[in-house]
């Protein structure tokens, strides 16, 4: 039997492992864009008027398994210890993707989902290299809160035309918006909650430097390949 202090090492080291073992599953699992399921997508285009609820449901249901978002997320917060460090950086992505996604739907803008879901891969790329200081040692100086509100921005955008594509109807389209945008503010609380939760286990651990950069490179390889194949579908 391991030691108290031993066993206390092991659980954070397990701890550490299962978070990088989930953040590299995230990524592996498909080559393809997170999108809006088929039944979703019946459902969404034969909606006609109010449906808050479902989609509330649905908003936090695109969020809880659009791995884009949760990789971005978790190199947001991946270095932010203290909760009001948390709340100030996942504020300005929520007012950033807020915007986008509902002024892009209501305004009906015209983007390419490929695109736009090639730079939410560079925003993943963006953060690892950040965490990992890759900015700072070329001599370039980033205010991450600009960077993290821009990039809301544009995950906003990448909702926005995805349920765009889908001939949303206008009627009831603000009260079914905001249902949707609601729903997705759930579902990126009970992410953050998971993950805030298994990095402050994991950072008081010996291992965290270690695992961190290894973690961080992690990201960056699945912000690569997200970008990778959104510009091979693309370009077919």
């Amino acid at each position: 039997m391991l030691p108290r202090f031993g066993q206390r090492e092991f659980g954070r080291r397990a701890l550490g492992l299962g978070a990088l073992t989930l953040l590299v599953g995230l990524w592996s699992v498909t080559a393809l864009a997170h999108d809006v399921a088929a039944g979703d997508r019946a459902f969404v285009q034969a909606t006609d008027g109010p449906a808050f609820l479902p989609f509330l449901y649905l908003g936090a249901k695109h969020m809880v398994t659009g791995y884009d978002h949760i990789l971005f997320l978790i190199g947001v917060v991946f270095y932010l210890a203290r909760l009001r460090d948390v709340v100030l950086y996942v504020s300005m992505f929520t007012i950033g993707h807020s915007t986008t996604l509902l002024a892009g739907v209501l305004l009906d803008v015209q983007a390419n989902a490929h695109i736009v879901d090639a730079v939410i891969g560079l925003s993943v790329v963006y953060k690892g290299v950040e965490n990992i200081g890759g900015f700072r040692k070329a001599g370039l100086s980033i205010d991450p809160r600009a960077a993290v509100l821009v990039f809301g921005l544009v995950h906003g955008l990448g909702l926005a035309t995805k349920l765009g594509e889908h001939g949303l109807s206008r009627n009831g389209l603000l009260t079914n918006l905001i249902g949707f945008n609601l729903g997705v503010e759930i579902g990126q609380v009970l992410i953050l909650l998971l993950v805030v939760t298994l990095l402050g286990l994991w950072r008081g651990s010996v291992s965290f430097r270690r695992g961190a950069f290894a973690a961080n490179l992690a990201l960056i390889a699945g912000g690569l390949f997200l970008t990778g194949a959104q510009i091979m579908e693309y370009l077919a």
